[in-house]
């Protein structure tokens, strides 16, 4: 038996044999062209093409992985459809008078590469998603038919360098039992429709296993990042168990959908989900959240080619409120900057962004975008019950400054004569020491405070928390954090000031009865994790705990 090491990305144990997928490789030729009209009219015919093909696909991951794993292919319409890429790839063919072929790979090298080098995580990850829909396209230009990717008779395991999400989406999943690749992405689309269709799957398996692998007898260790090639009876046995534990587990957390979010000793805390995108909501609604506490509104702005209008964000924020039926939705305004870059704010080049001109910043200093947002945001909450919460505060003159433009904005809407709701709630992210530390003035100006533990921990620490090199030093249980926490929590009750946490911490389980203890009111976590949080409140026992954790954390 041989144990292969990897990046664990969706949970779950796969038994089967391997299956060592290549995808067919596109030979680019360069082709001098004299009819470049007659050539770009052959690329918007494949185009469209293309496109009917995506439109497919959709409805395929629709059906099999949900509306938000589907959402991709849509993106993927747009991209090809995308003014900047279509202009490169004309332009290309018009002035160096080659094939169409040659001009999308050209700029699908191009876009990607931009990407890649970007600082932003999840904008590196749509590399992927460049050269997946460029590939497409080329393989409609050269007659390549699509097909089902899994040669095989039986259910396998999928082993591959990486795969594409439209590779993943044509793959029949009654043939798929998990997935063995060398490189990939935790981030990915393909590792977000991983989880999403429940496939075991590790990632970062370079160097350990290639195609002589094939036909091999193998286990898929999902939650440990595990793979082990023709495991022996002991390890079959211990694998087994362990899927027959997890499948237990599940069936608890489901059973604590309707349950209330209460400890042993009567404390009651509200568990709202956080979510980037509308599609994310089928999520909130399969978990039970009691609420959104963080629907990050940027990626608005992160998905568009320019700034969203007024009509398309007020019809992103009813569908919300909507559908949450009267549950509390807490939207956070733009959070543009930092590692969230985008090409028409023209953002200035800064040599520190998460100390730069970001967030609110940028909302107090231009205005006409935050007074699109803010209308937008009002005229919604009339659909729903709505809080309001604005990031990166350090002052209290900022909050007046923001209180004094939201007034403005419901100025005009009642001169509009257009309706909107009295009682929004307004609130502030807690992610700079400085708010941590005078949050005792800023409790007498908003309705609640959302602790960005993320953010608050990298800046108390000073540690980049996108740098790896400081990975040892990024430590969100430093006792200078819960104790910036526990103030942050005192001053706002002291104030009338209801206090959530929205960062990773909140899904944190060794510190669900820290929190508890401290009195925190709200935990705002990824969909997937509210009923893990739900089970642990249960399990606790606040006042048998209560004192012994605060004198630790004051010790």
């Amino acid at each position: 038996m041989d144990i292969l090491k990897g990046k664990a990305i969706s949970g779950g144990i796969a038994f089967g044999k391997l299956y060592y997928y290549k995808r067919t490789q596109l030979t680019l030729k360069r082709h001098h062209i004299e009819d470049t009209d007659g050539e770009i009219a052959r690329y918007h015919e494949a185009k469209a093409r293309a496109v009917n093909s995506l439109k497919a696909l959709y409805e395929k991951a629709l059906h099999e992985a949900g509306e938000h794993e589907a959402a991709i292919f849509e993106a993927h319409q747009m991209m090809l459809e995308d003014l900047d890429y279509e202009d490169s790839v004309v332009d290309i063919i018009k002035k160096e008078r080659v094939n169409a072929e040659f001009a999308v790979g050209q700029t699908a090298d191009r876009f990607a590469e931009m990407f890649a080098a970007m600082e932003n995580e999840y904008l590196r990850g749509r590399a992927t998603d460049v050269r997946d829909v460029s590939e497409k396209l080329i393989s409609t230009l050269l007659s390549h038919a699509d097909s089902n990717l899994i040669d095989s008779d039986e259910p396998v395991i999928v082993v591959a360098d990486d795969l594409m999400p439209s590779e993943t989406v044509q793959m029949d999943k009654e043939k798929l039992l998990g997935f063995a690749l060398l490189q990939g992405s935790t981030n990915s689309h393909t590792a977000i429709l991983a989880r999403t269709m429940s496939i075991p799957a590790v990632i970062h398996l370079d160097g350990q296993i290639d195609e002589s692998c094939n036909g091999k007898e193998a286990i898929v260790d999902g939650f440990s990042g595990a793979v082990y090639l023709e495991p022996d009876a002991a390890t079959v046995e211990q694998m087994k168990k362990l899927r027959d534990q997890h499948a237990r587990h599940l069936e608890m957390l489901n059973q604590l959908k309707g349950k209330e979010n209460i400890t042993k000793d009567g404390q009651s805390v509200r568990v709202y989900a956080n979510i980037g995108h509308v599609p994310d909501l089928e999520y909130v609604l399969e978990n039970d959240a009691s609420g959104i506490g963080l629907f990050r509104s940027e990626f608005l702005y992160l998905d568009s080619t320019d700034y969203p209008t007024e009509e398309e964000q007020f019809s992103a924020y009813k569908a919300v409120l909507e559908a949450m039926e009267g549950k509390l939705v807490i939207i956070r305004t733009l959070d543009i900057g930092a590692d969230k870059q985008v090409d028409y704010f023209e953002l200035p080049k800064e040599e520190n962004p998460a100390m730069g001109f970001r967030a609110i910043r940028i909302c107090l200093q231009r205005p006409e975008v935050f007074k699109t947002q803010l209308r937008a945001l009002f005229r919604a909450s009339a659909f729903g019950k709505l809080g309001i919460m604005f990031p990166m505060i350090i002052s209290v003159e900022e909050v007046q400054q923001i209180k004094k433009v939201v007034e403005e904005v419901k100025a005009g809407l009642k001169a509009e004569q257009v309706a909107f709701a009295e009682d929004v709630e307004l609130g502030i992210m807690i992610e700079t020491p400085a708010a941590a530390i005078i949050s005792d003035d800023l409790a007498k100006e908003v309705d609640f405070f959302s602790i960005g533990t993320n953010d608050l921990t990298q800046y108390t620490l000073a540690v980049d928390r996108q740098n790896q090199e400081l990975e040892n030093f990024y430590d969100p249980h430093h006792k200078a954090i819960l104790r910036l926490i526990k103030r942050v929590v005192e001053n706002g009750h002291k104030y009338g000031t209801w206090v959530g946490i929205c960062g990773e911490l909140g899904a944190d389980p060794t510190l669900t009865e820290t929190f508890l203890s401290m009195g925190v009111d709200e935990l705002s976590v990824s969909p997937s994790k509210v009923l893990e949080v739900r089970a642990k409140v249960r399990e606790a026992d606040v006042g048998k705990v209560k004192d012994d954790i605060l004198k630790l954390i004051e010790g």
